[in-house]
């Protein structure tokens, strides 16, 4: 027994470490598990997918990234991108420097004999991009995020890690990539049994929507034969619950406490910001990652409130539910600002503020004195620290620091955060003050986490496909994006020509049992993929002369509209990802050139640079058939700015 514990963190480790070599746990057919379909699968998505430049070029890394490295290597444009980089540095400078930081960027861009101006952009120009799009946008617009079916075939499975509510959870890997995630599995017989498909579905969506750093992010969803899967953020460093009652002494110092409780904050921002209420806030569902940073995961009972509206529902932990729960009251967000109260106070004490440690009492007995009692506070709390556990564990809800209109910005402006740089902490600048050891595992033994019984009397039918369907939506962007970039499966794959190799058959799945495949731990496996024509062979056209942004135009000298290219030559390219770019044949302006084949793009600037925008042709352009260079009145088009 003690030989299987063993043998199953050791091949976790080995996982986390990367496996060794330089694919870094990469399957060996890694590039053709990322192949991608026709693009003439992606129609539907062509139609539906928002175009403004808050989500392609901002939110979603890959076309940040793009935008970027087109910006950069454009001498009109580079000044842009050093302008908004030196705001980004501008927000999270501590505050004793803003004024000097301030100074050097008036200097710099917002003077008009510096070399690197920031100059304004017309309402003409504006007007005449605005005229332009309201025309016939659909033939000139395309730009599609391309979906590739996720099954269990998607990754490599490791042990359990712990049990949720309806199945356990594992750690798993994308074959992919090599990047480590939690999968935890609901099964669909528990779930139909306790009527739990509204729940399961509630989590999914409200992870999909919230993109958060102290939130764990949902990265993939799909279904298997018996369960329905979400992948999210792994976190090695084990819950809070663990470190304050298993590591020396009860509870923290106040300093640590304090970290934990600015980033969990930061984390019920940003759900309070989509207007999600927690209602789950207790030490077991705050999670630590390998460098010790937290995020609140187990979204189960978090819920969207009506915009204006407030909710009711008795749901939450016994200890840990606000009194206006317990009395079953309409609320808002007020129950996490009072979980966040218990927080800090057992944190700090060591045990619960309403129920001592390891106290056999009945929950109408922890229910009553949530209602009727106060806390008592021991020299372990500073004055700060006593203060703002009394105003969040205030027990009539307006009253309470946090629910008035301010929200968290509120809580932030306490004297128990005054040494705190909120800005520094959201960005990731700040050392946690412990950072777990890589060489742990910081979960119970496999054998000791109690395993589900098999649900009996329950048969899934075809009355559950829809539910499946809305559940197994596949890969969420910007995650995905996040975890191309951050394996350098999108630098290796950004180009696209003759010199990527062509797709061989599809890798067979691996044989043997589930066992034989941890102890292997080199198989591969792809996913299958629709089936796809072969792009016509080019020349490399890497990424700094062809980017791609929100909104990506063909058009030629005399912005003629582009007609759709054979289906047989249209193909979807690696070098953008998801942001498909593809070659189209000019058919008007262009008939004399031989069928040569133009790009063009054109995309919308940040609002700080008023809605600045560019319209250009790269540097270098080849023909899908001869793979010639274009003329030069082609290729030589000057950079213009639209809007």
């Amino acid at each position: 027994m003690e030989l299987e514990n063993i043998v199953a963190n050791t091949v976790l480790l080995k996982a986390r470490e990367g496996g060794g070599g330089k694919r870094k746990g990469k399957s060996k057919k890694w590039k053709e598990i990322l192949k991608f379909p026709h693009i003439n699968q992606c129609e539907d998505l062509r139609r539906t997918i928002d175009r403004d430049y808050c989500s392609l070029c901002d939110k979603q890394p890959v076309g940040r990234l793009l935008f970027r490295q087109f910006c950069e290597t454009r001498p009109g444009l580079e000044s842009y991108i050093q302008f908004l980089d030196s705001v980004a540095e501008y927000e999270v400078t501590p505050d004793e420097k803003l004024g000097e930081k301030g100074k050097e960027i008036m200097t710099k861009y917002l003077t008009p004999k510096s070399p690197v101006f920031i100059t304004q952009v017309g309402r003409d120009l504006v007007s005449q991009t605005e005229e332009k799009l309201l025309q016939k946008p659909c033939k000139e617009l395309f730009s599609a995020c391309v979906q590739q079916p996720v099954t269990k075939n998607t990754f490599r499975q490791y042990r359990v890690l712990g049990k949720g509510g309806f199945g356990e959870v594992c750690a798993c890997q994308v074959r992919a990539t090599g990047k480590m995630y939690a999968c935890k599995r609901l099964e669909k017989k528990r779930i139909k049994k306790r009527k739990g498909e509204s729940m399961a579905l509630n989590e999914k969506q409200i992870l999909e929507k919230v993109n958060s750093r102290f939130v764990v992010n949902l990265a993939y969803a799909y279904e298997t034969k018996d369960a329905l899967c979400l992948v999210l953020t792994i976190m090695n460093g084990g819950d809070l619950k663990f470190h304050i009652y298993n590591m020396g002494n009860p509870g923290f110092e106040e300093e640590r406490a304090l970290f934990y409780a600015a980033e969990i904050l930061c984390g019920l921002e940003d759900l309070h910001h989509e207007n999600i209420v927690y209602r789950d806030l207790k030490p077991e569902n705050i999670l630590l990652d390998d460098y010790g940073h937290i995020r609140i995961s187990d979204l189960g009972l978090a819920v969207k409130i009506p915009e204006g509206d407030l909710i009711r529902g008795r749901v939450g932990t016994v200890g840990y539910m606000a009194p206006e729960v317990l009395n079953n009251q309409r609320y808002g967000l007020s129950p996490d600002y009072w979980g966040l109260g218990c927080l800090i106070y057992e944190m700090i004490e060591g045990q619960s503020p309403f129920r001592g440690r390891k106290e056999k009492v009945k929950r109408e007995e922890v229910d009553r004195r949530v209602l009727e009692t106060e806390e008592v506070y021991s020299h372990k709390f500073s004055e700060e620290a006593k203060s703002i556990c009394k105003m969040l564990l205030t027990k009539d809800a307006k009253q309470r620091l946090g629910c008035q209109e301010e929200g968290a910005a509120e809580v932030k402006r306490h004297p128990f955060f005054r040494n705190m740089n909120f800005k520094r902490l959201e960005a990731g600048m700040l050392d946690p003050p412990f950072v777990p050891d890589p060489r742990a595992v910081y979960c119970k033994d496999v054998l000791d986490i109690e395993q589900f019984s098999t649900v009996k009397g329950v048969n899934l039918d075809h009355t559950d496909d829809d539910f499946y369907s809305k559940f197994s939506t596949g890969s969420v962007p910007i995650p995905w994006q996040s975890e191309m970039i951050e394996t350098e499966c999108f630098k290796e794959l950004s180009v696209f020509g003759p010199h990527v190799p062509s797709h061989g058959p599809e890798p067979k799945p691996p044989s043997g049992t589930a066992k034989e495949g941890l102890l292997r731990g080199s198989s591969s496996v792809s996913i299958k993929t629709i089936p796809r024509v072969h792009p016509i062979p080019r020349p490399v056209l890497t990424t700094t002369s062809i980017q791609t942004t929100e909104i990506l135009t063909l058009m030629n000298k005399n912005s003629s509209i582009l007609e759709v290219v054979p289906e047989e030559t249209g193909f979807c390219s690696p070098a953008a990802l998801n942001l498909c770019m593809f070659p189209r044949i000019c058919h008007s302006a262009a008939v004399s050139r031989s069928n040569h084949c133009c790009f063009g793009f054109f995309f919308k600037r940040n609002k700080f640079l008023n809605e600045n925008t560019a319209a250009f042709f790269p540097s270098e352009l080849f023909c899908s058939f001869c793979q010639s260079q274009l003329p030069s009145r082609c290729q030589d088009l000057p950079l213009r700015s639209l809007s």
